[in-house]
């Protein structure tokens, strides 16, 4: 026999928070459902929750009004009440983290093209407003490439330049509407002259893709 199912209202909703009431009679479920985001669970009463779980025995927890637990996203669960009184909860996710995994994956894939030497590929990681700022040039921001053909031809010419080049030691990070990959460049030129530098990139989104991408890198003396 199916299970009653639990009763939910979304009293937030943006870009930042989705904040849900959940509210269990006895013996009531969610229904089999993964996280999609990072979330906090408030409980508006004290109860105990039965969890099955795709890979384990199911288990109990024990809740507590108005202390809190958090959990991070892809938990994969089936939630019911374990109890013989009604229950409830605030369920609290960060939707926000979607768009920052989203634009953290933009710049795995932006690395991975360039180590690739896939222009395509960079250009896809690209906004169709896109600009590139050189780590040197004639003027503060370093050589400007305004647009999707200047800044595709940079790349380019960047490839012609360095026969051989490997972008290693990467790391990114993104919050808001900005990025940061570091990495460790060791280049050879068309002189046979060997190149390896650290350096960094700022990016600036629009919506996942990137809108500008500001080269910074050390130089040796």
């Amino acid at each position: 026999m199916a299970k009653e199912q639990a009763t939910s209202i979304t009293h937030i909703e943006d870009d930042r928070f989705k904040v849900t009431e959940w509210r269990f009679a006895a013996g009531a479920e969610t229904g089999w459902h993964v996280h999609g985001h990072d979330y906090v669970i408030v409980p508006l009463t004290d109860g105990t929750l039965g969890l099955d779980v795709p890979d384990g025995a199911p288990f109990t927890a024990a809740l507590t009004q108005g202390v809190p637990y958090s959990r991070r996203e892809g938990v994969h669960h089936n939630v019911t009440n374990a109890g013989t009184q009604p229950l409830a909860f605030l369920e609290i996710e960060t939707v926000a983290d979607a768009v920052t995994h989203r634009r953290r994956d933009t710049l795995v894939r932006f690395m991975a093209a360039w180590n690739a030497r896939d222009v395509d590929a960079l250009m896809a990681c690209m906004a169709a407003d896109c600009v590139f700022h050189a780590s040197a040039g004639p003027e503060a921001e370093g050589r400007r490439f305004i647009g999707r053909d200047a800044v595709r031809a940079s790349y380019s010419a960047m490839f012609d330049s360095f026969p051989q080049a490997a972008w290693t030691a990467d790391s990114h990070t993104v919050a808001g509407d900005t990025g940061l990959s570091e990495w460790r460049f060791v280049g050879t030129d068309k002189s046979g002259k060997t190149v390896d530098v650290q350096g960094c990139d700022i990016f600036r989104f629009d919506v996942d893709l990137i809108a500008l991408k500001d080269s910074y890198r050390k130089n040796r003396s």
